[in-house]
């Protein structure tokens, strides 16, 4: 047997370092308090999950870093995850030459009396459950006992040194309106014909009362304050639909419409009013299309969204003929 030429190579510092950096990560926060009470804060792209139960996560931090004591005197500290458009604010924790990172950033108090960054992504509040040395780091590893999942933005991402933004062309494509909402429509009710066909194949019992319970939440909101949710609550509805399918290349396609159908629903969402944005009557058109999956009924699901899929675009032109 050969060897790979490729994995004999000198260990080369750097190199492994750009070797490193093209597994992309997410970047988040890290908050505590120090011993004097004041609120200890960095960036990091070293978090992860560990286990589900118990519920724990880590992450690590340099030696040579000023703030290690803090952490590892602390009982407490927080994850607070990035999104996209909080690049600034990962600058300025990241930076050695800002004294109070806090100062003008929007905070509150987690558990623990931990700092807690407003605006985030997600942020989970962890109690320190051990610590480990390894080589130039201290790896913590946190037990979560509350989390919060606020946004559904996309995360801010660090990929070979730099941020990456992610779905950077279909963000261009929804801002700029080269793609007309009649066509994202049009392009939807195509591509879910055929996930809607393979969910009533392949979908699970676990995935249709996955589905039925996400129907139940999304019926409670009916208040004026809860369109811009309800809205993005149907989007997430079909989502579940592409997940029952089970077919990881439909997946990609249908996310990248799911990701134009979100911001566009976001600016649709600043713009009417709420009676505009309540549709009853697209309610029973999706329990009717869980009633057919369940059922293995391909022919009463696609009728259920094509029904589903002309109101959606009748409305639209509606609008558009009124504006």
């Amino acid at each position: 047997m050969t060897a790979d030429t490729h994995t004999l190579t000198a260990f080369d510092p750097m190199e492994f370092r750009r070797a490193l950096g093209t597994f992309p990560t997410g970047v988040a926060i890290i908050t505590t308090c120090g011993s004097d009470g004041q609120p200890v804060g960095l960036t990091c792209n070293s978090f992860s999950s560990v286990s589900l139960d118990p519920p724990l996560v880590l992450w690590s931090l340099r030696r040579a870093s000023k703030s290690l004591p803090a952490f590892r005197a602390a009982s407490h500290f927080a994850i607070n995850v990035l999104a996209e458009d909080q690049r600034e604010l990962s600058a300025r924790f990241a930076s050695s030459s800002i004294p109070d990172k806090f100062e003008g950033t929007p905070c509150s108090t987690g558990h623990g009396g931990v700092p807690l960054v407003e605006g985030c992504l997600a942020r989970f509040h962890c109690s320190t459950y051990a610590e480990y040395e390894a080589g130039d780091h201290y790896i913590f590893v946190g037990r979560v006992e509350r989390f919060e999942h606020h946004r559904e933005d996309d995360p801010l991402v660090f990929y070979k040194g730099a941020y990456m933004i992610l779905a950077q062309s279909l963000r261009e494509l929804a801002s700029d309106e080269r793609m007309s909402m009649s066509a994202l429509i049009e392009a939807r009710m195509n591509v879910y014909s055929i996930l809607l066909k393979l969910a009533c194949l392949k979908g699970s019992t676990a995935d249709f009362n996955e589905i039925e319970a996400h129907l139940d939440t999304m019926e409670a909101l009916k208040q004026r304050g809860d369109m811009a949710s309800r809205a993005r609550a149907a989007l997430d509805f079909f989502n579940l639909v592409t997940q029952a399918a089970h077919n990881d290349v439909l997946s990609i396609v249908a996310q990248s419409l799911r990701t134009l159908m979100h911001h566009a629903v976001n600016t649709q969402a600043a713009q009417m009013t709420w009676p505009a944005m309540h549709q009853p009557e697209l309610t029973p058109l999706r329990r009717r299309m869980l009633e057919c999956l369940r059922a293995r009924d391909q022919d009463g699901a696609l009728a259920a969204m094509e029904t589903y899929f002309s109101h959606v675009q009748r409305f639209q032109s509606e609008r558009n003929a009124a504006q």
